[in-house]
């Protein structure tokens, strides 16, 4: 469930006029930029971002990364560009940091449709296809991983038990003879149905009493190994890995602001308020009182704001 609080009619005109007075001036009012974009769904942002164009002859994201800066602008500007060329933009920028676990993240987790799309805005933007990229980038065993970008290709809830209980032996025994990049993991990562693969995962766990995530566990190989494993996650259960994500931002040595802003902006219009509840039960702390903790100022109050806290 998303937990961005946003009106259902809002006029575009007013909120331009509005950012555009919080704009001006010695000093810019981030607080009320925060009261009118981080209460506004992504249609709404859209036709903001329009009318405030057609009303000022200047694009609003440009002027907000003048006006801003540091962690609260990054945010800003990931939270006001459209979905899919937030994801673009997501895409390239990890891929020029060689984190090949976001690039899977964003390939893995969403529909068919909806990574086509992500796809094609990628393009747009860049010129190239993301898979180009990906092969320019990265090489040896983790351009053999590069396949894991065109998952689920098809979508099915259908599944096939016994089809379950032959892959998850496969699986096993790739995994028992330490052939991770091996052509069978990777053909049936890249050709089964997101429901039969997290059937096979199941089947995986039933017969040989582990998880398969458990179960690749190497000293060799280890970008490789991490990278199926970042894949089964995503597949398995998306928001325990998001959840997982923030868990490892905000606990490990520093905090990490970039896989923070990614995951709330990426997700509070769609399945943040799980996400938060997951939280709580690893952590026994919600995500607000996390987030507080470990940002501050500007950047705090708007994470705040789109993660639906009513006091921002």
């Amino acid at each position: 469930m998303a937990t961005l609080i946003a009106p259902e009619h809002a006029d575009p005109i007013v909120d331009a006029e509005a950012l555009r007075k919080a704009c001006k001036g010695w000093g810019t009012n981030e607080k009320g930029i925060i009261e009118v974009i981080g209460h506004r769904n992504a249609t709404q942002r859209k036709l903001i971002k329009e009318s405030y164009e057609q009303l000022f002859n200047e694009n609003l994201i440009k002027r907000f990364e003048k006006e801003l800066s540091g962690d609260f602008e990054r945010a800003v500007y990931r939270w006001m560009l459209d979905p899919l060329e937030r994801e673009a933009v997501l895409a390239n920028t990890a891929l020029k940091k060689s984190d090949f676990r976001v690039i899977i993240e964003l390939s893995c987790i969403p529909s068919a449709d909806e990574l086509l799309a992500f796809k094609r805005a990628y393009k747009t933007r860049y010129s190239h296809s993301l898979e180009e990229d990906v092969a320019s980038y990265f090489s040896g065993d983790m351009r053999k991983a590069s396949p894991l970008l065109y998952l689920l290709s098809f979508e099915s809830e259908v599944t096939d038990r016994k089809l379950a209980e032959a892959e998850a032996k496969i699986l096993h025994e790739c995994i028992e003879d330490k052939k991770y990049n091996h052509d069978e993991i990777i053909r049936i990562l890249t050709t089964r149905s997101k429901a039969q693969l997290v059937a096979t995962f199941y089947r995986f766990r039933d017969v040989f009493s582990t998880p398969i995530t458990k179960s690749l566990t190497t000293d060799q190989d280890k970008d490789f190994v991490s990278a199926l494993q970042t894949a089964i996650r995503c597949i398995k259960s998306p928001q325990k890995y998001l959840e997982k994500v923030l868990s490892d931002a905000m606990h490990k040595r520093g905090t990490d602001e970039d896989a923070i802003t990614r995951v709330i902006v990426t997700r509070a219009e769609k399945d943040l308020g799980r996400i938060k509840e997951l939280f709580y039960k690893r952590n026994s702390v919600t995500l607000e009182h996390a987030v507080a903790k470990e940002t501050h100022g500007d950047y705090e109050r708007f994470l705040l704001t789109i993660m639906g806290n009513q006091g921002h």
